[in-house]
């Protein structure tokens, strides 16, 4: 017994040298830049020529933010309402592209580089001033004048904003798509070619293969992608939040920040519910 105990000790250690690079950047990449940040947000922090100068406020700021001003809610609630419009659209178009790249037909390889070349090739600047020479918009909305439609439709209702905004940027969905189609072509992958050959012989229709087999497959991928595209608008070039946060002084950046991170992970958490409450209605649905 005691020579097995002596033996194991040794081991206890292998894995150090594996996990100590990825622990030691963790302590020095990212919690101390966020106990360093909660501590920033307590604090009005001054620029002097020499040193930095830190004054306790306590939680004023998360006050001010919170109770005392709504910028915070005038620029939030309009971005909501983008996302809750931007990030479906975003994953009923990646599931089509992917549903369509997994087709036999010339070229397939092609077609499958120049859906992710955005990715590779587009960063935060970029984007911005493809956005601010009007290549992000729909020519047709404006040859066909669909704002004007859009108004008689939603009158002053507060949904047209973020409607008019989604199209009118709605180019982008194709540039942020890359990922989640690559995504939900592995999953499109996953799923056996004899399930769809002993559904045509059953004689079920396409529609009927899609909403039976290939749907009920890719809920996992759906999760992840929701997941993803969530976090990633979150941090999109034209989040007016992002840019609200680097306009004040340090305390205040770092309450508005930490406020803001917080609100990421409700928000994301109400998405998961809404997710699982909609896959197992779906569920009761595929059963019959």
């Amino acid at each position: 017994m005691m020579k097995n105990r002596t033996m194991k000790r040794p081991r206890n250690f292998e894995a150090l040298p594996f996990v100590g690079p990825w622990v030691l950047g963790f302590l020095l990449f990212m919690a101390f830049p966020i106990g360093f940040s909660v501590y920033m947000s307590f604090h009005k922090v001054s620029v002097l020529p020499t040193r930095f100068k830190y004054e306790f406020l306590g939680l004023r700021y998360y006050k001010e933010i919170l109770f005392g001003s709504s910028a915070l809610y005038d620029e939030l609630i309009p971005f909501f309402q983008e996302i809750a419009i931007m990030v479906p659209v975003i994953l009923v178009f990646s599931l089509f592209i992917a549903i369509l790249l997994n087709q036999e037909f010339p070229g397939r390889v092609l077609f499958r580089v120049v859906f992710f070349l955005p990715i590779i090739f587009t960063s935060g600047s970029i984007l911005t001033e493809f956005v601010n020479q009007g290549q992000g918009s729909l020519g047709f909305m404006d040859r066909f004048e669909v704002g004007g439609y859009l108004d008689l439709f939603l009158g002053n209702s507060s949904w047209a904003g973020p409607v008019k905004d989604v199209l009118n940027r709605f180019v982008l969905v194709l540039w942020y798509s890359g990922v989640q189609i690559l995504i939900f072509l592995a999953g499109r992958q996953t799923i056996s070619k004899s399930a769809y050959e002993s559904a045509r012989i059953d004689g079920a229709s396409p529609w009927e293969v899609f909403w039976k087999i290939t749907l009920p497959a890719m809920s996992p991928f759906i999760l992840l992608n929701l997941i993803y595209s969530v976090v990633d608008m979150f941090t999109f070039p034209y989040n007016p939040i992002i840019q609200l946060i680097t306009t004040g002084n340090y305390g205040y950046n770092s309450a508005l920040a930490l406020i803001y991170f917080f609100i990421i992970v409700i928000f994301l958490g109400i998405m998961l519910l809404l997710y699982s409450r909609v896959n197992k209605n779906a569920a009761r649905a595929w059963k019959f």
